[in-house]
Formats: C-alpha cells, sequence, structure tokens
C-alpha cells in the first residue's frame, strides 16, 4: 500500500532526527554560508537521510534542501521542503535545541508538515486538517494555550524590518516584559511549541516564512492547531508582508501587534 503524504513527512523528519541523535557530541566539520552562518557534517548527512526517504516514495516531486538546494523535475505541483537541522548554532555548541523540519507545498499551500525533535523523541505532525505530536507511537492532539505566558522572540538576522520592529526592542519594552515572560530559543522548534501550548507565542522577522524551510512546517502546524498567524503588520502571511506573529489566542495576539506597532516611528504631518 502507498505511504500517505502524512506519513511520509513523518518517516522523512524521523530520518533526519535519527542521524542527528546519533551525531551529537562528535567532531564536526563547518562550512561557512552567509555572514556568521554555517552548516555542518550532521547538516548535510541528515538531509541526505530526509531525501533518500522522500526520493523513494516521490520520485515525480521536487525537494527544496536548505543544503541541497533545489532538485527534481517537478511539474506535478508538489514542492516538499527540508531543513535538516534547524538550530546548528546550537547544535555545534552542544546544546540539544534542534529541530528537523519536513513540509510540502501544493497549490493549495502546505498540505502537511512535521517537525521532529531528535532529543525527546517528539514528532509534530499535521495532514493539514489537525496538528497532533507523536510520541513512542501515540499520537495527541495539540491544543495552544496562552497560559505560560512565554513568548520567544528570534533574535537571528536578517532584520528586514528594523526601522518599524526590532526583537532586541520588544525585549526592552517594559509592557512586554510585565505581561509576558520572554524567552529567546534559537531554533524553529519554538513555533511547534506554539501549537502544543508550551509557549504563548513566537516572533520573528523574516521574508516569506511560509515558504521557508526552517519556518514553513511550524506556521502549518500552528496554522492546523488553531493559532493565530500572521505577519509583524498583523495581515495573513500569504499577503507578503514580513515577519512573523504566532499567538496561542486573538487576546495574545492583539497584545503582541500593539507591542509591535509601539516601535514604529511617529508619523508627523507635513
Amino acid at each position: 500500500m502507498p505511504i500517505t503524504d502524512q506519513a511520509l513527512a513523518i518517516a522523512a523528519a524521523e530520518a533526519g532526527a535519527a542521524v542527528v541523535r546519533a551525531r551529537y557530541g562528535s567532531p564536526l566539520t563547518r562550512f561557512t554560508k552567509i555572514g556568521n552562518d554555517f552548516a555542518t557534517t550532521v547538516d548535510i548527512e541528515a538531509e541526505e537521510a530526509i531525501l533518500d526517504v522522500l526520493r523513494g516514495a516521490r520520485p515525480d516531486d521536487v525537494v527544496v534542501g536548505e543544503e541541497s538546494g533545489r532538485t527534481g523535475t517537478g511539474g506535478n505541483g508538489r514542492t516538499w521542503l527540508v531543513d535538516p537541522l534547524c538550530g546548528t548554532a546550537n547544535y555545534a555548541a552542544r546544546t540539544t535545541l534542534v529541530s528537523v523540519n519536513v513540509a510540502l507545498l501544493t497549490g493549495t499551500g502546505c498540505a502537511v508538515a512535521a517537525s521532529a525533535d531528535p532529543f525527546s523523541g517528539e514528532v509534530f505532525w499535521t495532514d493539514g486538517g489537525a496538528a497532533y505530536v507523536r510520541l513512542a507511537g501515540t499520537d495527541e492532539r495539540l491544543v495552544p494555550s496562552a497560559e505560560s505566558r512565554l513568548v520567544d522572540v528570534n533574535l537571528d538576522p536578517p532584520f528586514p524590518s528594523r526601522d518599524v520592529f526590532l526583537a532586541a526592542r520588544m525585549l526592552a519594552d517594559e509592557d512586554f516584559i510585565e505581561r509576558f515572560h520572554p524567552r529567546v530559543v534559537s531554533t524553529s522548534l519554538a513555533v511547534a511549541w506554539v501549537a502544543a501550548g508550551r509557549r504563548a507565542a513566537y516572533l520573528t522577522d523574516r521574508h516569506d516564512l511560509s515558504r521557508s524551510v526552517h519556518f514553513a512546517a511550524g506556521i502549518a502546524l500552528c496554522q492546523a492547531a488553531g493559532c493565530v498567524v500572521t505577519g509583524l503588520d498583523g495581515e495573513p502571511l500569504h499577503t507578503g508582508g514580513n515577519g512573523l506573529v504566532v499567538a496561542a489566542d486573538e487576546r495574545t495576539h492583539a497584545a503582541l501587534l500593539t507591542l509591535v506597532r509601539r516601535q514604529r516611528p511617529e508619523q508627523h504631518d507635513t
């Protein structure tokens, strides 16, 4: 019986996670990318494991890997996005806050996605209709909650919206500190945590995140779980705005948008 897309996404993410887990703590060769960004031998090995799973089951699909780029001839409207190790700097410093992300884009958006935590053994996944976490073969539905008041803010560059929003300024906002409990976790695993009710919200500033190998899986999970997901301006992500605000509920989302807007320069009449 052919494997379903959702089962394939989970299997591919688990294959990458197995490599990441097995190679943890071993010597790593680094490959410089742009600026201070880098990849390691484990990024490449994990991506190869993921691609082997995807190509074996869906040879006609396009695959976009963070390390290998775009492969496949396409033509069927299906594109897999692969981030083999989100949190490379954490991993290289022997910190276990990382994730392995796999998402399938079709003409209607993100059809299925999986985000695996190599060290907890959890796989957060969605079939496009609902979101779940799988642990030891058991699936539990994800339920967002703002109860913790924990909000992760991504401090990794680039900052395309820095004139109107900068994460570092948000962390210094007294109202933000009073209402929420700020956290900084440099991995998109934190996006899945919002869907799971382990974080109240997540904010970052980037371009076109809904088609990003880093963020597509987490965004799909949060949308399927019922989170509020927009750009920094409050508009839907598909409208092309910058950044990402993911919140467990409308109240949290509205409070964060108010704090974001406070960073915008005052408009003076001329």
